[in-house]
């Protein structure tokens, strides 16, 4: 007598967990945004209160900050730092 060959496979993930984690990688997203954003806000605070000449001994002017800061934030928040 053979016994029957019946083979159940288990569903890796429940809807739900799927859903949870889409959920938890939204706040996560958004949680480095607004991170990001408080960079960039206190990096251009601080160079904003940089006199013209120590604007000119960086290599910046004051039309420059806005662009230079905004890209530098990038770049770092790609390095993940």
């Amino acid at each position: 007598m053979r016994g029957s060959s019946f083979t159940a496979y288990a569903q890796t993930t429940h809807p739900t967990e799927a859903r949870q984690s889409r959920l938890v990688a939204g706040i996560v997203a958004a949680f480095r945004w607004t991170a990001r954003k408080l960079a960039e806000h206190r990096s251009r605070s601080a160079v904003l209160e940089l006199s013209d000449d120590q604007l000119k001994d960086i290599g910046l002017s004051r039309g420059q900050i806005e662009s230079d800061v905004h890209i530098s934030s990038h770049y770092w928040s790609n390095k993940g730092l």
